[in-house]
Formats: structure tokens, sequence, C-alpha cells
């Protein structure tokens, strides 16, 4: 039998007819894991040293060659020196590397059960996965440097090489310009107009930090927003600090003469606002001049509505607050409290909490509770020796009272935190609807009841009268009112001066669409392959012979009968489908529907006051700080993209099964 120091040579196999067999040493590695063996007369097989496998080698005058076996070995199907080698990295602490072929060829690949997949650690790619991690969680960046998080860290992976406080505000950094690009990219080709809302924070350095927001409506007529900026202002009280937020907004995105709006929470001075309206691109020296730089972000003033029926009763809620405090700041008097309310069998499904005083809605949920739960807080005090006197029969009145003026307020509010963006016509339903209620509050024969309404009437006189035409026109965009609502709203407000303010909208929106009616006029529609239809002549002779004759798409659009009044009707999506009747129109809707009512974040629609920028935030640099919120919020709504294609996907890939 031949031994395993003989073999065939494995790079070429002559037949023994034409030249007889040599013998020599072997070369290739793989006869350090394998022998071979007759097993029959003619053949001969090889035989794995470690796991004792065999395989195919020769019989008669084929050979098999040494591929295979090679894959045997190099590719860790041998299960003994699969073992061996595991054995070896943890003794060493190393990381195994495959056998890569030199071959330029693909090979099969063969799935075997012991096989794992092998990652290459890559150090750039986990910089930048911490980079998102720290952006998306708002962790701070010197995280990066404690003990802990770089022992953590060396134990999932020893080569990784920790990283310093600027190592990963660089990449930071380098994450936000990254998406930012992106994000440019998406708003190329936006074919309306932009509208900028201002949310101002404040923070402990009397520093002051401006949130800008872009809205539009998109390609596909779906209402959008995107925040652009945060930008620090040193000076925030001083005339030229908005303006100047605003200027660089528009520069930086490239909005020149596409700015429409701007809506801001931050008080201003008539000088502040004279500074904006230059860089807005509508500046007619008529009826809508300034008439686009709203002041009173629709959130802020019902926040300032609230403040002053809260305010009128902070006496009695502080009653409320007390007694609530006494059950919910201890076991046994809750136990007591839910005890004598099954035995009262009070129906409330309402739960009682602590309000945050930072915040009015969860003030006006604590006194709805406490109301409903009145019985109880009456009989608590013989229940509870701890109770002190509960409030008086007085005192729940004026509570109820408190409820029905916050009760609007706050259901109004609440629609900006809806999910999908709320339209200036729902708006203008509840200023006006709110505006006539006050009115007949202040006429009533309350003292207590009139004093809360003349208080608030008062704001919400001056808020109609900086945007009751911004919201007026977004009335007239929608197909179901026009001009009649404002007609019938303005009757009520202002009785026999309504005429000259209906007159104030309907100049207003047809100046505006002189103005529309000036720019270039969207392509005609060709025939298929780009060709036109040979009638341009014709379309030229219509328009001479008739055009004097015709009616403007805004006359034609405002005479038409109202649609029906149906709960699901979509106005933006109604101007898609006639876009082509009303080319100028359309384009003018689109801006105005854009309009954004309010200049709050989503989460901070019932703030009392504007929000703080935290102080570790204030301590970094104002690029980084910028870089840091923008980032967090473009990754989540990619997330959120991501994740809603994904489902749609899922969706209908099941339909279609």
């Amino acid at each position: 039998m031949e031994t395993a120091l003989e073999v065939y040579n494995d790079v070429e196999m002559r037949s023994p007819e034409t030249q007889p067999i040599k013998r020599r040493k072997k070369k290739s590695k793989v006869w350090e894991n394998f022998t071979i063996k007759n097993t029959e007369p003619g053949c001969r097989r090889a035989f794995c040293k470690g796991c004792n496998q065999s395989f195919a080698y020769s019989s008669g005058t084929k050979v098999a060659g040494t591929s295979h076996l090679k894959r045997h070995i190099d590719k860790g199907t041998c299960p003994a020196l699969y073992h061996a080698q595991n054995n070896d990295n943890n003794n060493n602490n190393q990381l195994m590397t495959p056998y890569t072929p030199k071959s330029d060829t693909p090979r099969r690949r063969y799935r075997t059960q012991n096989s794992s997949p092998y990652v290459a650690f890559d150090q750039d790619k986990c910089r930048q996965e911490i980079a998102k991690m720290i952006i998306i969680h708002d962790y701070p960046l010197h995280m990066v440097e404690h003990p802990g998080f770089v022992s953590f860290v060396q134990s999932l992976q020893p080569q990784f090489d920790a990283v310093s406080f600027n190592n990963v505000q660089g990449d930071c950094v380098a994450t936000y310009l990254v998406e930012k690009q992106n994000v440019m990219k998406s708003l190329e080709g936006i074919p309306g107009r932009f509208c900028l809302t201002l949310d101002f924070w404040t923070s402990k350095l009397t520093l002051g930090y401006v949130f800008l927001t872009g809205h539009f409506i998109d390609s596909d007529w779906k209402i959008q927003k995107k925040l652009l900026n945060v930008l620090m202002e040193s000076y925030p009280e001083s005339d030229g600090a908005l303006s100047l937020a605003v200027a660089n907004c528009v520069s930086e995105w490239g909005l020149e003469g596409k700015l429409f709006s701007v809506t801001f929470n931050h008080p201003a001075s008539k000088t502040a606002v004279e500074n904006i309206r230059p860089l807005i691109c509508i500046k007619n020296p008529g009826i809508l001049d300034g008439q686009l730089v709203i002041g009173n972000c629709v959130a802020r003033t019902f926040s300032g509505l609230a403040k002053d029926v809260l305010d009128k009763g902070k006496d009695v809620i502080k009653k409320i607050r007390d007694s609530v405090k006494h059950v919910k700041t201890s076991e046994s008097h809750e136990e007591r409290f839910v005890e004598l309310k099954e035995q009262l069998q009070v129906p409330s499904d309402k739960a009682l909490a602590l309000d945050d005083q930072t915040q009015w809605n969860t003030t006006y949920t604590m006194l709805v509770a406490s109301s409903e739960l009145k019985e109880v807080f009456d009989c608590l005090d013989t229940a509870d020796p701890d109770f002190k006197q509960p409030p008086s029969t007085e005192d729940w009145r004026h509570v109820e009272t408190l409820c029905t003026f916050l009760k609007p307020l706050f259901e109004a509010a609440s629609t900006l935190q809806s999910t999908e963006n709320p339209s200036a016509v729902t708006f203008f339903h509840e200023v006006w609807k709110t505006q006539s209620d006050l009115s007949r509050a202040i006429a009533g024969e309350d003292p207590y009841v009139a004093g809360i309404a003349k208080t608030m009437k008062e704001k919400v006189d001056k808020y109609w009268r900086d945007c009751s035409l911004v919201l007026a026109m977004a009335v007239v965009m929608d197909p179901r009112f026009k001009m009649k609502l404002v007609e019938f709203s303005f009757s009520k407000i202002f009785g026999e001066d309504a005429g000259k303010n209906i007159k104030t909208v309907d100049d207003g929106i047809h100046e505006l669409f002189s103005e529309y009616m000036t720019l270039p006029s969207p392509l005609k529609p060709t025939s298929e392959g780009g060709k036109t239809d040979g009638l341009s002549d014709f379309d030229t002779y219509i328009m001479e012979t008739t055009g004097q004759n015709l009616k403007s798409e805004l006359d034609q659009y405002l005479d038409e009968t109202l649609l029906p009044r149906v709960q699901e009707f979509d106005v933006l999506d109604w101007w898609k489908q006639n876009k082509l009747k009303y080319p100028t129109l359309s384009k003018m809707a689109r801006d105005i529907l854009s309009i954004p009512v309010s200049a709050a974040a989503f989460d901070n629609v019932f703030d009392m006051e504007p929000r703080e920028m935290d102080e570790y935030k204030t301590s970094l640099r104002p690029e980084t700080v910028e870089a840091l919120i923008c980032a967090r919020e473009w990754l989540l709504e990619s997330d959120a993209s991501s994740a809603a294609a994904a489902q749609m996907s899922n969706a209908i890939v099941k339909t279609e099964a």
C-alpha cells in the first residue's frame, strides 16, 4: 500500500499509456491533514486525519484533485479542526481569519451546520454608528469618554480604538452634513413656495435659539414640514434677531423668491416685523402688505387665553390641587379615596393626577377629573381624618366655569397635535366661534364669567385683526365654503362693519390672484413623444377672440356651486384633481393652504412659557447644537418613512398572496 509520502502530481496527470507515473514529494499543504489509503483494487481515497472522513482521490487512471480537500480544511467544515481553532481563539483572545480563495473564478458555496458568518471589523463604521446613536437618543457627547462606556465597548470589540469628545463631535457634525445633503436633494423641484415657522427657545445664559421649520406642499399634494435650522441668537430681544435668522435660512437653503409666509411665536416689535417683510416674495404695498408675516401663533394664542382663565381661578385651582395632592401622595389616602368612590358608586372613569403647572392641559384634565369626583371629595373629610376642609359648593361651581372656558381651547389646541397637519380652515372656524361665545358671555349676568370672558376677548380680537385675512383666504380656497363662510361668520362678528371686512378679503384674494397671473404659465400638455398637436395657432386664435369675455379662473371658481360638506373631504386632493381646470388658481391655493397656523413644535403646544434649552446643549458650540437637533429630526423621519414603506410593502405582498 502506498504511503502518504507518495502521491501523484496533483497539478497535471497524464495517461499511463503516454507517460509513466512519476512519484515525487507532495508540495500541497493539504497533505498535512490527509493520508491516502487503498480501499478497493484500483481505487484510493483521502482520509482526514482530524475527523477520519474519506474523500474521493483516484480511481484507475482518474485523479479527483485536491480542491475539495482544501475546502474541507480551509472553509472550516472539518469538525475537529473547527473546534481546535475555536479553542485556540479563546485562549489567545484573537479573531479567526477565514480562508480567502485566491482564484478569481467564483466557486460554489457549501452551507454547513457549523459554519458562522464572519463580519470584518470596521473602525469607521463603528464610529458612524456611535454618532447616530448619540444623535437619535440625545445622549451627551462626553459619554464616549466615560469609563463604563469604554469598558463596555472593549468587551464587545477589543480592536476598537476609544474616541474622544472632539472625535465624536466631528462625527456627529459629519453625519449632520450627510443628512443635510439628503434633505436638500429632497427639496429640489418642490413645485410651490415655502412657509417658515420660527419657534423661539430661551436659555439660562440669556441666549436665544430659533427653530426654523419649512412648510410646503409636495408634488403629490401632501403637506410636509422639515426642520431646517436651529440658530443661536446672542441678543434675542433685538429688532434684527428674527429677521437675521430668517435671512440666514433663506440664503442657506436657496429659498430666495420662494418664501411665502413667516409665522413666529416670539413677541416682536413693529420694526422687527418690518425687517422680515422684504424677505417674502409677495410684497403688495396695499392689502397684503405685512399680512403674511404672522406674529400670533395660534398655539401661543390659545395658551395665552388658557393662562388668563387659570389666573382668574388660581385660588380655586390651588384648593383643588391641594385636595388631589392629599390623595395622590399617600398610598393609604388613595386607598380610602378609592373605597369611598366605590361606596358612593361614582361613575367617573377619569384618572386623578396632579398637574404640571408648565402645561396648561394637565391643569384642565385635573380640574375635569376632580369635578367628576366632587362627591367623593365632599365626603372624604369624614372617611379620612387627615383630610382638611374640602372645596365648597361655590368652589365647585367656579371649577365648572373654568372647565367651560378651557374645553374649547383644549380641543382646538389638541388638533395641533394630531397626526395630520391642521388646516387654517379649521382654526378660522374655531377662532370666530370662540369670539362669538365670548361676546355672549360678556353680555351675560354672571360677573365672574363676564370678567374672564372680557380678558380673553381682548386677545382673540388682536389675533383676529392680525390673522383673519390669511385664515379667510384659506377658507376661500376650500370648495365647500369659498366666500360664503366668510360672509356668514363676518356678519356674526363684525355686525354693521361686516361688509367692509368682507370686501377686504375679496379684494385681497383678487389682488393675490393678479400676482400669480404674472408668473410664468405652466407648460402646455403635449401629445405622445413630446410633439405638439399642431393646434398652437388655434389656441392663439381662441385667446385673441374670446379672452376678453372669459371669466378669470378665480371668478369662475367662486361662482360655481359649493361642494357638499362631507366629513372626510381632502381639500388638497381636490385641488390635485382640478389643477388642469384651474392651472393658475391651483398654484395660489397650494401656497395659501400650506401656511401654518402654529409655530409651536408638536410636543409643546400647551406650554405656558417658551421652551428652554438645557444647560448641556448651551455649553456646546452653536454649530454642534444645530447639527445634533436637526440630524436627530431627519434621522427619525427617515426611520419612520422606511418603516412605513416596509409596512406598506408587506401589506401589498399579503394582498397579492
